[in-house]
C-alpha cells in the first residue's frame, strides 16, 4: 500500500516493518525502553537551547548518512491527534505502548523536510526512524524532549563528539535521561 505525496507513491509500512521493536523495548527508565537492546552503542541527543532546531537535525541527519549504505529509510511519525503524522489517512502501526504510528519508507531528504512540527516544539523529524537494514535506531517517546540512539560504536562516538548533536552515551541500563534536562 502506498500514498502520494511529492508527485510520487510512498511505500507504507506495516507491523511486520517494526515487528524487531514490538515487544523487544522494556518499560521503565532505561533507553531501552525507546530502543531494543540489540545494538552495539547507545546515546541520548537532544538540541540545546542556543542551537536551531534545524541545525540541530541536520547534525544529528548528517551523522547518519555517514554512518549507512544507500537505502530506504522507514520514518515514523506518532499519532498524538494533535501534531502532524505527514500522511493523516495512511494505516497506523501499533508500537510501545500500542501507540498508532505512520510508518513511511522515504529517506533522509523527507526526515528532515516533510514535517511541519511535532510534540518537541521546533523541527520537524520523525518520531521514530531507522534504515532498511535496521543498522541504527532513532526514537523519541511521546513525553520525553530528548532522542534514544542505538547503533554502532563508531555512530555514537561521533555524535558525542559533534556539540551540534548533543549526545551522552550511556548503557542499556541506565537512565537516559540527559543532565539538565527534566521529565514531563
Amino acid at each position: 500500500m502506498g500514498a502520494m505525496r511529492d508527485g510520487r507513491e510512498w511505500r507504507i509500512g506495516t507491523a511486520a516493518d517494526v515487528d524487531w521493536i514490538n515487544g523487544h523495548t522494556t518499560a521503565g527508565l532505561s533507553i531501552t525502553t525507546a530502543v531494543p537492546p540489540v545494538f552495539d552503542a547507545y546515546a541520548t541527543t537532544w538540541r540545546r537551547d542556543d542551537i536551531p532546531a534545524d541545525v540541530y537535525e541536520r547534525a544529528l541527519v548528517g551523522h547518519l548518512v555517514a554512518h549507512t549504505p544507500e537505502q530506504p529509510w522507514w520514518l515514523g511519525y506518532l499519532d498524538t491527534g494533535a501534531h502532524d503524522t505527514v500522511f493523516p489517512r495512511a494505516p497506523r502501526v501499533s508500537l510501545y505502548w500500542d501507540w498508532q504510528y505512520v510508518l513511511v519508507e522515504a529517506g533522509p531528504e523527507q526526515a528532515l523536510t516533510w514535517r511541519s512540527g511535532h510534540m518537541r516544539g521546533d523541527g520537524s523529524l520523525p518520531d521514530l526512524f531507522f534504515p532498511a537494514d535496521r543498522s541504527w535506531l532513532v526514537s523519541a517517546l511521546w513525553d520525553d524532549t530528548w532522542t534514544c540512539v542505538g547503533g554502532p560504536d563508531r555512530l555514537i562516538d561521533t555524535l558525542q563528539r559533534d556539540p551540534l548533536a548533543t549526545a551522552r552515551r550511556v548503557t542499556p541500563d541506565q537512565d537516559a535521561l540527559p543532565p539538565g534536562l527534566t521529565r514531563e
